[in-house]
C-alpha cells in the first residue's frame, strides 16, 4: 500500500494564498480616495456593462478587483444583507464595519476550506460620514482579514506601487477634481516606471458624496462631467451653468 502524499497545513495555506494573489494580480487596479466632500472610486474598466464599483446601501459603496463572477456574488450577498438589516432594524444599523465583518467571515471560510478553491478577489467597502472624520474605508484581501485604511487605498494589479505613489501625494481636503486626477496619475504608472495615457472612456468613476441632499450618496460620474473634472474638455469647463446643471442631473 502506497503512503499518501502529505502536505503540511502551513504549506497548503501558503499555496492557496499564492494562487489567490496571482489571480487578483491579473486584474486591473483600482483606487479609493478620500476628498473633501466624500470618497471617490476610480479604476480602468473598458466595459460599460460590468462594473467594479457599486452601491450597497445609502452611504456605503463597494469596490472589487479580481474575478468578476466571484466578487459579483459577494456584492449581491452584501446588498441582501444590508436590505434585510435595514428593514428589520433601522437604516442607521447598516454600516460599513458590519458589512466588512460579514464579507470577512465569508472569505475566511472559503479560504480555509479544502473543499473549494479560494476566491480570487480583493474588496474595498467604504462608508461616507457626516464629516471627513466619519469616513470609513475597509480593505478585505482574499483570506478574509480586514484592514482599516485611511486617505487612500489601491487593490489589484500593481497595488503596492500605486499605494506608495498615493501615500506620497494624497492630502486631506482635496477637491474631487484633484483627487480624481491623482488617482488617474497613479493608475497610469506601469510596473517599469513609465507612464501611459488612460482616456476618459476607459475609466469607471463613482463617488460617495456627503453633500447630496438624498439619503443615497452614491453616484456614477461619466461622459462630459468626467471630462470636465479631468480637465480634458476645455469647452465644457467654460460652459454655461445650465449645461453643467443638466449633466449633474444625469449622474
Amino acid at each position: 500500500m502506497s503512503t499518501p502524499f502529505y502536505v503540511s497545513p502551513q504549506q497548503a495555506m501558503a499555496d492557496r494564498a499564492e494562487y489567490a494573489r496571482k489571480g487578483i494580480a491579473r486584474g486591473r487596479s483600482l483606487v479609493v480616495l478620500q476628498f473633501a466632500d466624500g470618497i471617490v472610486f476610480v479604476g480602468e474598466n473598458p466595459s460599460r456593462a460590468l462594473h467594479k464599483f457599486s452601491e450597497i446601501y445609502d452611504r456605503i459603496g463597494f469596490a472589487a478587483a479580481g474575478k468578476y463572477n466571484e466578487y459579483e456574488n459577494l456584492r449581491i450577498g452584501g446588498v441582501r444583507y444590508a436590505d434585510l438589516r435595514g428593514y428589520t432594524y433601522d437604516r442607521d444599523d447598516v454600516t460599513a464595519r458590519g458589512l466588512a465583518n460579514v464579507y470577512a467571515q465569508t472569505l475566511g471560510t472559503i479560504f480555509s476550506s479544502a473543499a473549494e478553491k479560494p476566491y480570487e478577489v480583493e474588496l474595498v467597502v467604504a462608508e461616507v460620514g457626516e464629516t471627513p472624520e466619519g469616513d470609513q474605508i475597509y480593505r478585505l484581501p482574499h483570506d478574509g482579514s480586514i484592514v482599516d485604511e485611511h486617505g487612500s487605498v489601491a487593490v489589484g494589479g500593481n497595488a503596492e506601487q500605486i499605494s506608495s505613489y498615493l501615500d506620497q501625494r494624497h492630502q486631506e481636503g482635496m477637491t474631487l477634481a484633484e483627487a480624481l486626477k491623482l488617482a488617474v496619475q497613479a493608475l497610469s504608472r506601469d510596473t517599469n516606471g513609465s507612464e501611459r495615457e488612460i482616456p476618459a472612456e476607459r475609466l469607471e468613476v463613482a463617488v460617495l458624496d456627503r453633500t447630496r441632499p438624498q439619503k443615497r450618496k452614491f453616484k456614477r460620474i461619466s461622459g462630459r462631467q468626467l471630462s470636465r473634472l479631468l480637465g480634458a474638455d476645455a469647452d465644457a469647463a467654460g460652459g454655461d451653468e445650465e449645461g453643467a446643471s443638466e449633466d449633474a442631473e444625469k449622474f
